[in-house]
């Protein structure tokens, strides 16, 4: 089971708050979360197996850059296998309970909309519906490989589904991009509900362009760093 450091670390690196090129120091990280240095050293060489850390110098770590590219690439990977995971839990006899909770889900993302827009209040709240929705769909498969790959591809900046670019797309532009993506939620819930993995899978592999555009990607040239 993954340390709360080493998820700290990756959080702390993937919302941009240890930019690219930051070498990672031992003792200031430790100070910074309150830790001894044993479990921030023991926490590094697994975040760079994951490719957000890559070696400086003899002994040391400096946070990897990665491209809007990579983020590109990252999302279109993720939604092709959060796809699969919708198809496998479609094909399940026992996915009644998760249906269930993948329809509290909705509630929560249809109470966050109902008043016609959203302010930036809303963006920890639908960050928080949002991966709970994703990550019980990726539960449901019952497949540890598979969550181990979609786990891998989360760890490229903006990629993970609890990501917003509240911050990046103006207010009144974010609200119809992800009342879309909620209706497309609505719609892969009732493929799995009514046992239809075909559907499921294709309408999440299509769930990549408001993913794109809900974390501000589509506003940027393809080639160029991702900001910080």
């Amino acid at each position: 089971m993954e340390s709360p450091v080493a998820q700290r670390i990756r959080e702390l690196i993937v919302e941009g708050t240890i930019a690219p090129g930051t070498r990672v120091a031992e003792a200031a990280l430790a100070e910074r979360l309150g830790v001894s240095r044993t479990p921030v050293r023991n926490a590094l060489p697994a975040l760079a197996m994951e490719g957000l850390l890559e070696p400086a110098g003899k002994r040391g770590w400096a946070v990897r850059g990665f491209s809007v590219e990579d983020s590109f690439r990252a999302t279109e990977i993720r939604c092709l296998l959060e796809g699969y995971a919708a198809r496998e839990l479609a094909a399940r006899p026992d996915r009644g309970p998760i249906v269930s909770e993948l329809r509290d889900c909705l509630a929560e993302g249809d109470d966050i909309f109902r008043k016609g827009y959203v302010v930036k209040e809303d963006e920890s709240a639908y960050g928080i519906m949002n991966r709970r929705f994703h990550d019980t769909i990726n539960a449901g498969a019952q497949d540890s490989l598979l969550i181990d790959l979609i786990h891998r591809v989360y760890a490229v900046p903006f990629v993970a589904p609890a990501v917003v670019a509240f911050n990046r797309v103006p207010l009144e532009q974010i609200f119809p991009i992800l009342v879309s993506g909620h209706h497309q939620h609505h719609a892969i819930v009732d493929a799995i509900d009514s046992g239809q993995p075909d559907v499921a899978e294709t309408l999440m592999r299509g769930h990549s362009s408001p993913a794109r555009r809900s974390l501000g990607l589509d506003n940027l040239p393809e080639s160029g760093p991702l900001p910080s």
